[in-house]
């Protein structure tokens, strides 16, 4: 077995965001880390939307970012620490639209090690050096200057380690141009490691200590160090130095630290400032919790600066410091807005912030004020006694403030974000589809939500309209060619046609020059100012003084095809002959002499754009009903001869020229694509030699079961093609590629470009006897999602077999549920307090749940209906139960009546792993399972982590043991149970056999003996691994994920499954000798394949109609993935061989080997990285040719493979 490995979605995790001015403009861009990937976004300072400019898979883990910039250097770099042992700088080059390493440093061993730095980068805010840090002991800091011809330099490391020290967090002090220093938060383990009694331990200071780079002597010296607050966590830089021009200082420089419901200031030899970090005023509030910042950001203006720091409960604070020069004299602290949890803020100078989300969708915001002037109280240092710091041991007095929507900052944009997916089912279900949905249950607490995914592009429709009758064609056109946007919509009916003008309304109009009384075959606006028609008797040349030129055809024949551009029109007659024509300097249509007979009828004909500065182009393609397409000369030498002939399997029903930029086949300018639909649904696309007229490189594809309609658009300025058939897809050029996606919208029978002052870049489709107006915005996103929120964290779902409604089970732990809260708010009012109902009743989904103390739970059961995307009902759980495990059974004992068996446990500690009592809910379905109706309760001894229907009966895993139930009248009844595992998570079965996977045993082999009534394990695999997620494959072959990243596939020997089978007891298996303590039989692994992501499910499919199956996985950063198997030998040496060329050639970004990250933990084995692969596009053109050579192949058969393996798997 051999698998390709495909990423259909990369990561949407955003782990950390920078921001800076990394293509050198004057426009500020964010970098944001996920994980494996680096994206560049550019915001839109005018609209507020944020777009993708490159996004980049860097084949290693990016463990921290950060922005600097040279002095008096106008264009910021990134830098970046990783798993490489490498510290690495990047520059992007807007040119090639893609990151460039500028320079890679080797210091440590690769891996995420606890000393080798990388964990933490600081720089100097001028610029002139960075420190990289490890977790503990190691610090490096090197210096960054200038050569002669300007370009970056950067120095050998200088130490600053000190041993046995634990770091918590580094950042650079804004010192102007005296000495680099950082600031380190560091934790002396040296005392608590010789001492046994603990005492040493619990004194244990944090220290804040300062480094010096001496820039004159060349080394690190440690300045100062100083004890601080236990519970600091975090640091963040304050301005300092003096103003280049002026006496005055920038700020007091030094550094915030954030602690447990303080805020400190601190700075060498200057005194301390303390606040409190102000609560909410809850009526639910727990005063006892403490509260730290998470996330922090500083920002500039001209002569003053800010801070915004958030809460772990999203909260915002706005805290500035009043000085006089250097000295403090104040640290003030206010509350300011809420958003979501952030694992970064930014920052940028045209006022947004943008908020990178810890899970779930990230958000733009932007200031709408500065939340100076509003009545939110403000504390301040200086009302304290001591500046706060009068005990810096014991704590300040708790402040509160009044949580409020938000006031400060207004949504600018989202951008959709799956991580977390924490379970996925692969079906298809929805109306009208062929390929399957995904559905994901994604985020974390109020603001998660059940995905459906679609593979498409969101169509965003303006205007519906309904005609008098079914019109067969529409077009769209100018009055001249200067005109910004169109003036005419003009319908073909069977009998007739239809113009409407598009002013303030859309109306029909008589005196437009065309012609009411026929269909027409083709509209275009031709020359300078004229306007064409052709219809079947002849071709109408309406000038701009409404004068009408009109061609005629020969009596008895009629027009049955024509094609045109702004200078060139060719019609086929119904003779199959074709007649030319050509604009002349004067602005009148030419006929060419000579008539081209085909010799068989002609169903379809293109002729491409003028090209700019070109009297005509020089090639018409022409399909005949004899299976046939030809590429036929316009060039004066050689009018209307056949170039190239190309055979087909079917009729042509469209043919379509278009001249698209793709960097795969040609990165300087476009290709000329030609491309031909059939009648049966598939569509061919050739590439057009420019200079000799020859096709070459033929690409199939199939669209749909309605023959092919081909049709030139626009879409935000660059050609694109609309194919219609029982889909409607677009083909368009996103970042320099050809992409081809289905949209998601009703089937369309014709179509065309629109463009009015509302919609500028649209597109006007015909259904039926309806007409729409629709645009596509959102470019080069694979799926289209579409969200129903829920209430807390899913756990799992299971799709009804029957119905297909989905049974959710959501669950949180420290969160009071809405009953519990609405029985203590009545509690608060019998004692006459006063409940403040604002707060109360905030939304959860943008301020989160009161927090509660561990043990804890809010849980429910929610019935979804996918195709109608509702929640039609929630069933919450009692007695602080919470659900773990849910599973549809037909239980045999009641004639296989379905049943939903949901597993609970009650006041469960999640660490250790402790629970008061588990149960076993058994649920009747009512109301077409829409409703659910208790039948009864079963109590166990511990956490049902998975559940299974097994036989007719109920399999579940209860903590070490796999126990089988059957359903009886008060309670479900244990028949048979065996311990079996450390921790069991998930279930499969095919005939008596169950596959277990557990927690950190890896994945084992049960079968069920029915005669003995015995669970016996008789294989395992010969590693443990921390299982997360897996399924059968067939009846001896399992792909399971785990914890760690890795995806793997085992398998049992076929003799040993026959034998076990075979001895209906299980006695054989009870007499074997059991090897290396586990079961008597190993499986052995066939594949394995590093993915970089905890692998959250896993899943056997077919993604397209007819396709082969294909493992398809989901990951808890948003990653989706497929696993393809090889057909063929020879594709297995073809690919292997091309990602060995490319691992030579493609260097990671941050400086990893790729076959060593690929194979983290066990060596890769039998899976080709598709990834890797498909960065062949990417390269420039002589490398790819010295590949292609290598393997024998031509370049564009490489890239044919390459697009072949994934559309016929994936369909993407």
């Amino acid at each position: 077995m051999h698998l390709y490995n495909i990423t259909l979605q990369p990561p949407t995790a955003a782990l950390q965001a920078i921001v800076g001015n990394f293509s050198g403009a004057r426009q500020q861009e964010i970098i944001i880390s996920h994980g494996t990937r680096l994206e560049l976004l550019r915001p839109d300072p005018q609209t507020g939307k944020v777009t993708t400019v490159i996004s980049s898979d860097v084949f290693g883990s990016i463990r921290t970012l950060a922005v600097f910039r040279l002095t008096g250097g106008t264009k910021d770099y990134a830098i970046l620490g990783s798993d490489s042992g490498r510290i690495v700088i990047l520059d992007y080059d807007p040119k090639t639209s893609s990151f460039v390493k500028v320079h890679q440093e080797t210091f440590g061993k690769s891996g995420a090690r606890r000393i080798v730095p990388g964990q933490y980068l600081a720089v100097d805010p001028k610029g002139r050096s960075v420190m990289i840090s490890a977790m503990e002991k190691s610090k490096l800091v090197y210096v960054l200057n200038r050569d002669a011809s300007a370009n970056l330099t950067i120095s050998s490391p200088l130490e600053a380690h000190k041993a046995n020290a634990i770091i918590h967090h580094i950042v650079g002090l804004d010192v102007g141009f005296e000495n680099p220093m950082f600031a380190a938060l560091e934790v002396d383990y040296t005392e608590s490691d010789q001492d046994p009694t603990g005492e040493a331990f619990a004194q244990t200071e944090k220290m804040l200590t300062y480094y010096e780079l001496d820039l004159g002597l060349n080394h690190v010296v440690r300045k100062w160090s100083e004890p601080t607050d236990k519970r600091a966590n975090l640091l963040v830089q304050v301005p300092g130095g003096q103003v280049a021009t002026s006496e005055r200082f920038d700020g007091p420089s030094g550094v915030l630290i954030c602690c447990e419901d303080h805020i400190i200031y601190r700075h060498m030899d200057s005194p301390q400032h303390r606040v409190p970090i102000p609560r909410r005023k809850h009526p639910m509030g727990d005063s006892d919790r403490g509260l730290i910042i998470t996330a922090a950001v500083m920002h500039k203006m001209k002569g003053a600066f800010f801070f915004l720091l958030q809460s772990e409960d999203g909260d915002l604070y706005k805290v500035t410091i009043e000085h006089e020069n250097e000295e403090v004299q104040a640290l003030k602290i206010k509350y300011f807005d809420t958003v979501p949890v952030a694992s970064s803020l930014c920052i940028l100078k045209s006022g947004f912030l943008f908020v990178a989300s810890e899970f779930g969708n990230h958000y733009l915001y932007q200031f709408q004020k500065l939340g100076d002037d509003d009545d939110e109280p403000e504390w301040s240092s200086a009302s304290y006694s001591g500046n706060g710091m009068a005990d810096p041991f014991s704590p300040l007095p708790h402040v509160f403030f009044r949580p409020h929507p938000l006031d400060n900052l207004a949504l600018a944009d989202e951008l959709e974000s799956l991580a977390p997916i924490i379970d996925s089912k692969v079906l298809n279900i929805l109306p009208r589809s062929d390929a399957p949905q995904i559905f994901t249950a994604c985020g974390r607490g109020a603001r998660s939500s059940l995905r459906i995914l679609r593979h498409g592009m969101e169509v965003e429709e303006s205007v519906s309209s309904d005609l008098p009758g079914i019109p067969n064609a529409v077009w769209t056109t100018k009055r001249t060619e200067e005109d910004p946007y169109d003036s005419y919509i003009i319908l073909s009916f069977v009998n007739g046609t239809l113009v409407l003008s598009i002013g303030e309304t859309i109306e029909e109009v008589q005196d437009t020059g065309f012609l009411s009384s026929a269909p027409t075959l083709a509209v275009q606006q031709i020359g300078a100012d004229a306007l064409l028609q052709v219809h079947p008797g002849g071709i109408r040349h309406v000038l701009s003084d409404r004068r009408v030129n009109e061609w005629k055809v020969p009596a008895g024949l009629s027009i049955v095809n024509a094609t045109t551009n702004k200078r060139q029109v060719v019609v086929a007659l119904s003779s199959a002959e074709l007649v030319y024509f050509e604009l002349d300097l004067d602005g009148q249509l030419n006929e060419y002499q000579d008539r081209k007979a085909m010799g068989s009828t002609v169903l379809a004909m293109s002729v491409g754009e003028v090209p700019e500065g070109r009297m005509r182009t020089p090639y018409l393609a022409v399909g005949c009903e004899d299976q046939t397409v030809r590429i036929i000369s316009l060039d004066p030498e050689s009018t209307l001869e056949v170039i190239s002939l190309q055979a087909l399997t079917a009729p042509p029903s469209a043919i379509c020229i278009a001249d698209m930029l793709d960097a795969g086949i040609n990165k300087s300018q476009p290709t000329m694509f030609v491309n031909i639909g059939l009648q049966n649904g598939v569509l061919l696309r050739t590439v057009l030699d420019p200079m000799t007229g020859q096709l070459t490189d033929t690409r199939t594809r199939f669209l749909g079961t309605k023959p092919i309609k081909l049709l030139r658009v626009m879409i935000q300025g660059n050609p694109a093609m609309l194919a219609l058939s029982s889909r409607t897809w677009l083909n368009y050029t996103y970042q320099n590629m050809v992409h081809f996606s289905p949209l998601i919208y009703d089937t369309l029978d014709y179509a065309w470009s629109f463009s009015a002052e509302l919609s500028p870049e649209g597109l006007i489709g015909i259904t039926g006897s309806v007409l729409r107006i629709f645009q596509v915005n959102k470019l080069g996103i694979p799926l289209k999602q579409d969200s129903i929120p829920l209430s807390y964290t899913p756990r799992k779902f299971v799709p009804h077999p029957e119905n297909n409604y989905f049974y959710v089970i959501e669950g949180d732990n420290r969160v009071y549920s809405d009953e519990v809260v609405a029985a203590k708010v009545d509690a608060l009012r019998r004692k006459g307090e006063r409940i403040d109902e604002d707060v109360l009743n905030l939304p959860a989904e943008q301020f989160g749940r009161p927090a509660a103390p561990d043990g804890t739970w809010g849980s429910l059961i929610r019935i979804i209906d996918p195709i109608e995307a509702k929640t039609l009902n929630t069933i919450p759980l009692d007695n602080n139960e919470a659900a773990f495990s849910v599973a549809i059974v037909p239980f045999a004992a009641r004639n296989n009546e379905f049943h939903l068996v949901v597993g609970t446990a009650a006041d469960t500690h999640v660490s250790p792993r402790t629970t008061r009592s588990g149960y076993l809910r058994t649920y009747k379905f009512t109301q077409d399972g829409a409703g659910l109706e208790l039948l009864h309760k079963t109590e166990i001894t511990d956490v049902p982590t998975s559940l299974l229907a097994f036989q007719g009966r109920l399999a579940a895993g209860i903590g070490k043991a796999l126990s089988i139930y059957d359903i009886g009248k008060k309670k479900l009844l244990r028949k048979v149970e065996s311990k079996v595992a450390s921790a069991i998570i998930s279930l499969t079965t095919q005939g008596s056999r169950i596959v277990i996977g557990d927690m950190q045993e890896s994945v084992m082999f049960a079968t069920y003996k029915g005669a003995e009534n015995r669970l016996l394990v008789f294989a395992d695999d010969n590693q443990p691994r921390w299982i997360s997620a897996h399924t059968m494959l067939d009846y001896n072959t399992v792909v399971a994920g785990d914890r760690f990243g890795n995806i793997f596939v085992n398998r049992l020997d076929s003799k040993i499954s026959d034998q076990v089978d075979d001895d209906p007891t299980g006695a054989g298996i009870l007499h074997e000798k059991n090897q290396y303590m586990g079961a008597p039989h190993k499986t052995k692994m066939l594949a394995h394949f590093h993915v970089g992501d905890l692998v959250t499910s896993v899943h056997k499919v077919a993604m397209v109609a007819g396709g082969r199956d294909v493992i398809l996985y989901t990951c808890l950063h948003g990653t989706i993935g497929i696993l393809v198997p090889f057909a063929s030998k020879e594709d297995v040496d073809f690919i292997s061989t091309l990602e060995q060329h490319l691992r030579t050639e493609q260097s990671s970004l941050v400086g990893r080997d790729q076959l060593s990250w690929r194979g983290y933990y066990v060596p890769v084995k039998a899976v080709v990285d598709g990834d890797l692969c498909e960065t062949f596009t990417k390269l420039s053109a002589q490398k790819q040719s010295s590949i292609a050579g290598e393997l024998d192949r031509t370049i564009g058969e490489v890239l044919k493979k390459l697009e072949q393996l994934r559309v016929t798997s994936s369909g993407f």
